[in-house]
């Protein structure tokens, strides 16, 4: 995505659906469903929906940061983020729903409010470097889109938008052009291409590894231990950084 008014748009109204197909799918589960193992090690689907809700949270902060020109922190510390998440994730689905709803349209209305020449102010997240403040949005994107997969209640990553895979894989792709061996991990000296989208990084003259769009995605950020990919030559794929590798801004 980029930071172009159109660009925005499209973004939040992409927000917007993901969000409510996440709310849908939390209110679809029972308690003890939502107190059941998420995809991520050690995590309910309730610290799962509880995480999403207060990530929303935490980029208004950074629109905010942008609005006022007052850095307001992503979240007070590393600490606060965990307890708030260890305090949420016992809730029933009732309430863990209109956490979900509630806080996604606080984020909406700021992004809708916030100001054309604010856009481009520099930011900071809780880790790594600053950014443009538009990155936010596909930040939130992300955060929907991935942890609806790490729900662990029926949607896949073939259930990807196929407007956020693309966007992703992009961002994904520059990063690893971006940064340096230390950074790419065995992806190092390989080859990506996304033989529905076309798209398609060099990253040495190694291993090429092919596969649709949704699937090189899922493989990179850990959501799938590669099933519909290719290599060539034949053998393993190679093990991917920890994700997400983003733009550098700079």
């Amino acid at each position: 995505m980029s930071g172009s008014g159109t660009g925005r748009a499209a973004a939040l109204a992409a927000i917007e659906a993901g969000a409510e197909r996440l709310a849908k799918s939390v209110g679809g589960l029972s308690d003890a469903e939502l107190r059941g193992a998420s995809g991520l090690p050690g995590w309910t689907r309730g610290h799962v929906a509880t995480h999403v809700a207060r990530n929303a949270d935490s980029l208004w902060n950074l629109l905010e940061w942008a609005r006022t020109g007052v850095k307001v922190p992503q979240y007070p510390s590393l600490e606060a983020r965990e307890e708030g998440l260890r305090a949420g994730a016992g809730r029933g689905g009732d309430e863990l729903v209109e956490d979900l709803r509630v806080s996604a349209e606080r984020f909406m209305a700021q992004a809708r409010a916030l100001p054309d020449a604010a856009w481009d102010v520099p930011v900071q997240g809780l880790f790594g470097p600053a950014f443009p403040v538009w990155f936010v949005l596909h930040r939130r994107w992300r955060e929907i889109e991935v942890h609806h997969v790490d729900l662990a209640a029926g949607y896949g990553p073939a259930d990807w938008p196929e407007d956020y895979v693309r966007a992703e894989l992009d961002v994904t792709f520059q990063g690893l052009v971006e940064h340096g061996p230390e950074a790419r991990g065995g992806l190092d000296g390989a080859r990506l291409r996304a033989t529905d989208t076309g798209q398609a990084i060099d990253l040495g003259d190694g291993t090429e590894v092919t596969g649709s769009a949704a699937a090189l995605l899922a493989w990179i950020t850990g959501r799938s231990s590669g099933s519909g990919l290719a290599t060539r030559p034949d053998g393993a794929l190679p093990v991917p950084p920890n994700w997400p590798v983003d733009p550098s801004f700079s």
